[in-house]
């Protein structure tokens, strides 16, 4: 399993009008594209929303209707220049096939990475003609299969379904740790390897809420080649106002595995083990009100 951290306290230019993902997906290739897009998009629009980096730390994008703040390079947020060295990580064990699972976890005390105070996870499939993108939902669900435009109004969907959890959430504490830890498929994934922003990391195995957590499952998206799934855990006390008919919820006071999502078959959770854990030093960032 690999980590990366950065430091941060809590401030919630418009560019070109570009689409965000592909008009279609033929092959592996072009599935690939649309995974990377949608996990970047969807890392973006938690940091966006929650408030953690500056507004110059994101360009804009248009999604069917919506407008969307993509994160993009930024020399002055070092904060921001980090999450993205981990994005492009995760891109690299995505088109090596080696990814299963992407956690993004905030936690406020250093003395204490295990006592979080929210989790986002990205778990990642790959069928045997390429690889999905799976968010955890029982309501939103495309085969894989499917054509191009249901790919796209999955996608549409499960990012409408982030923002407007990400607008209903309470407040994060004025100052939290981002650490993004890696999961591998074992099976296929040498040893040694952790992508570039990554360094191996030591395994716990498990993770603990400073308050009563909750889980919400955002959605799922599967192109034939690949698939994504993410679920958010946090505090319950920041959920008070969300409508619970958009997401499913179940609460627990340790999550085990750090966090992984290993609701599916047995079967497969034991094809799976974590690999190392990747670290990258702490940044300071701040919570942007």
């Amino acid at each position: 399993m690999a980590t990366a951290q950065l430091s941060h306290s809590i401030k919630i230019h418009k560019t070109s009008k570009e689409t965000v993902f592909p008009s279609q997906i033929t092959n592996e290739h072009e599935s690939l594209i649309m995974v990377k897009k949608l996990f970047a998009t969807s890392i973006s629009c938690i940091t966006y929303l929650r408030g953690l980096f500056p507004e110059s730390s994101y360009g804009e994008r248009h999604l069917d209707d919506l407008s969307l703040k993509i994160l993009r390079e930024d020399k002055k947020c070092p904060g921001s220049l980090h999450i993205i060295k981990w994005i492009q990580g995760c891109f690299d064990a995505l088109e090596k096939r080696y990814l299963h699972m992407a956690v993004l976890t905030l936690y406020t005390n250093p003395k204490e990475p295990e006592k979080v105070t929210e989790i986002y996870q990205f778990k990642f499939k790959y069928t045997k003609e390429g690889a999905t993108m799976d968010f955890d939902s029982s309501s939103t669900s495309f085969e894989s299969g499917t054509n191009s435009e249901d790919i796209k109004k999955a996608s549409v969907l499960l990012i409408r379904k982030l923002y407007i959890l990400m607008q209903n959430l309470g407040p994060l504490p004025n100052d939290v740790i981002l650490t993004m830890k890696l999961h591998y498929y074992n099976a296929v994934t040498p040893h040694d390897y952790q992508p570039p922003g990554f360094k191996e990391g030591v395994n716990s195995h498990f993770l603990l809420f400073e308050g009563e957590p909750v889980n919400l499952q955002v959605g799922l998206v599967s192109t034939g080649f690949h698939s994504m799934k993410v679920k958010v855990t946090t505090e319950a006390t920041r959920v008070s106002d969300l409508e619970n008919n958009l997401f499913q919820e179940n609460s627990t006071t340790e999550i085990a595995h750090q966090g992984l999502d290993f609701d599916e078959e047995e079967e497969e959770c034991n094809n799976h083990e974590e690999a190392a854990v990747a670290e990258v030093e702490e940044v300071a960032a701040c919570v942007l009100l």
